[in-house]
Order: C-alpha cells, then sequence, then structure tokens
C-alpha cells in the first residue's frame, strides 16, 4: 500500500545506537508498539514496502500516534533498496522462528541492523538463507511470539549487551 510519506516529518537521530528493520509490516498496532519503543531508545526504524496499512498523517492521528515525528523512519520500497542504502560496515542480524540458534548467542555492536519479517508470513527463505539468523525460544505450545514483544526482547537485551544500561 502506498501513501503520501513525504509529507510526514521525523526526527533524524545522528548516531542511533541500533536500527530496527521491519520487513513488509501487516499489522499498524505492531508497527506503532515497536515505532514508540525505537522513539524511547533512539533507535531508527526501517519499514520496507509494501505495509499492509497507512502511514499518512489522517491515519496517523485516527490511531493516536502522536509521537510518530519524534520517531526515526526511514521508509525503502523494497528489500533491495533498504541492502543498497544500508551501512555495510554494520551487521545485519536476521529474527525468525525458523532459526535453531538462541538471539542470545549473537552479539550486536552500536549501529547494526535487527532485521523482523511479517507477521502473519515470516522472512522470506532467501533472506533467511542469506543472512545469520537467530530465534527467542519458546517452551510453550504457542508457535510464535507477537512481533513487538519479540523486537521489544530483542532490543533491550542488545542495549544492555553493549552496556547502555
Amino acid at each position: 500500500m502506498t501513501c503520501d510519506i513525504a509529507a510526514i516529518r521525523h526526527r533524524e537521530l545522528e548516531d542511533p545506537q541500533l536500527n530496527v528493520v521491519l520487513y513488509q509490516p501487516e499489522i499498524p498496532a505492531n508497527t506503532g508498539n515497536i515505532a514508540r519503543l525505537c522513539g524511547a531508545a533512539e533507535i531508527r526504524l526501517h519499514l520496507i514496502f509494501p505495509l499492509g496499512f497507512r502511514v499518512d498523517d489522517r491515519h496517523l492521528k485516527r490511531a493516536g500516534l502522536d509521537y510518530w515525528p519524534e520517531v526515526d523512519v526511514q521508509y525503502h520500497a523494497s528489500f533491495e533498496k533498504f541492502l543498497a542504502g544500508r551501512d555495510m560496515g554494520r551487521k545485519l542480524l536476521a529474527f525468525t522462528r525458523h532459526a535453531s540458534t538462541p538471539y542470545t548467542d549473537a552479539r550486536a555492536n552500536p549501529g547494526d541492523y535487527l532485521l523482523f519479517g511479517q507477521e502473519t508470513r515470516g522472512l522470506p527463505l532467501a533472506i533467511r538463507e542469506s543472512y545469520p539468523c537467530y530465534a527467542i525460544p519458546i517452551w510453550g505450545r504457542v508457535r510464535s511470539l507477537n512481533l513487538s514483544t519479540t523486537v521489544g526482547i530483542v532490543v533491550y537485551h542488545y542495549l544492555h549487551q553493549m552496556g547502555r544500561f
């Protein structure tokens, strides 16, 4: 879905602690929760199109996302365009329920990219085969965690690992 993102003002971080990348997110409430986390922790949020919702001013106001201008958001027309514009000196770590390595085994450095997939389909196989992938262990009988919960767990783990608190 397209929208007029040029009209939306965003905060630009000079040196974000981390970069959260959402691959074609589908659920606006998840993205809103993740955006709030990114604004609070000074993390840059990357949204890769197509999105399953609109992010124009009218839709943001209706959703109560009045903090959206405080979030450093970058929009990318495709995963390929995101890759072309990213800082190649930073790692890209992918998170998926299909991985066998726990997220706690990975090391993140300031400025690294944390990639998360769609709520219903996750990350495409081609991406999972191209980048190191990690999972949050689940011991119960549920098949996955909510995307915004997953992002929160991972982000704060790495911020702690980097000595940010």
